[in-house]
């Protein structure tokens, strides 16, 4: 079992940066593949990105190539998103979630465990 909680959220402007942080618990997180997902109400959960569990492997939706950038310490079973640039598009609720098989995926169906979600709202 892995509960995982969010923080970081908040209002922004336009073109400024919030770091979104995922703390998880558990002491086999370097086992599991992170993901950060966005939904916006009525809306479907989309992928943002994703990190496997070496760390050697990332992917990004195209709308946040460039801007976003996922990480994950180990030491700290913690996954990051640095969210650079924001724009008013990117306007949603936060998730993280874990994937047990810990490869890259990107159907939010996929995963095992979520947060519970952190509001980002930028304004424009």
């Amino acid at each position: 079992q892995v509960q995982l909680v969010e923080s970081g959220g908040g209002l922004v402007q336009t073109g400024g940066s919030l770091r979104l942080s995922c703390a998880a618990s558990g002491r086999t997180f370097r086992n599991y593949g992170m993901g950060w997902f966005r939904q916006d109400p009525g809306k479907e959960r989309d992928v943002v990105a994703v990190i496997s569990r070496n760390t050697g492997s990332t992917y990004y939706a195209e709308s946040v190539k460039g801007r976003f950038t996922i990480s994950r310490d180990n030491a700290k079973n913690t996954v990051y998103l640095q969210m650079n640039s924001l724009k008013p598009e990117d306007t949603a609720v936060y998730y993280c979630a874990a994937d047990r098989t810990g490869v890259l995926r990107t159907n939010p169906s996929a995963y095992d465990y979520w947060g519970q979600g952190t509001q980002v709202t930028v304004s424009s």
